[in-house]
């Protein structure tokens, strides 16, 4: 499976944001979005998820030599910023994700097993999600990904605030879920592209660049890109 994205672009008033994203996702990898603060990494997965209408392009799904349309369960999205329903309680949340999506997800596992999976404790799991802290906010935005197996699954900046088990815990969980699905991870921190991505695509003036990962090694090279991106900010 390939999610294809050909010729995207977007542009608030006139400040052209995405100028002509083209790119093809293979599944079974992750790919790390990487770009400055403002270059346009939430715009582009705003776009995909459909909040934002394009101005230009499109993007589609292949399954076996044959493109077809995407749709809205296609795709998953994490939020840098977890957005959940503060009133329920992550038991009653699950539950209630459950019976509103039952004829598109196959649940195989009782809550609780879900929660296992994601080290969620038993005290936790009905508390109010108002008290749970960010990290815990991210872990049932995955663990609601987990449930839904999206084609393609988009991650806005979902580390970058965690504290460190945390973040190896979803960083482990990450690498489990890539098989036969593609990862799209956006972040402006290069070593943490290297240390969870199979694939380097860089976000630089509006388009897209595939960059050899084995090259982001080589501190030259890491230093060009760095400018490339002072470049942008300055323009």
């Amino acid at each position: 499976m390939r999610f294809i994205i050909r010729h995207l672009s977007k542009h608030f008033g006139k400040k052209q944001v995405l100028k002509d994203v083209d790119f093809a996702f293979e599944s079974g990898k992750i790919y790390g979005l990487l770009g400055r603060n403002g270059a346009g990494k939430t715009t582009l997965f705003n776009c995909l998820n459909r909040d934002l209408k394009v101005d230009g392009g499109d993007f589609c799904i292949e399954e076996d030599g044959k493109e077809r349309s995407v749709t809205a369960t296609d795709i998953g999205y994490v939020l840098s910023t977890p957005t959940v329903p503060e009133f329920l309680t992550g038991r009653e949340f699950l539950k209630f994700f459950l019976d509103i999506n039952r004829d598109s997800v196959r649940a195989d596992r009782s809550i609780d097993d879900y929660f296992e999976e994601l080290s969620i404790e038993p005290e936790d799991r009905d508390k109010l999600l108002k008290d749970y802290s960010h990290g815990m906010k991210n872990k049932m935005q995955m663990l609601i990904n987990i449930i839904a197996r999206p084609n393609v699954l988009l991650l806005d900046e979902p580390l970058t605030s965690l504290d460190v088990v945390v973040a190896e815990e979803m960083k482990t969980l990450l690498r489990s879920l890539k098989k036969d699905r593609v990862t799209i991870f956006s972040t402006h921190i290069m070593d943490l592209a290297l240390d969870l991505c199979d694939e380097i695509v860089l976000l630089n003036h509006g388009e897209l660049e595939a960059i050899p990962k084995e090259n982001l090694d080589n501190d030259e090279f890491k230093t060009r890109i760095i400018d490339a991106l002072r470049e942008e900010d300055h323009e």
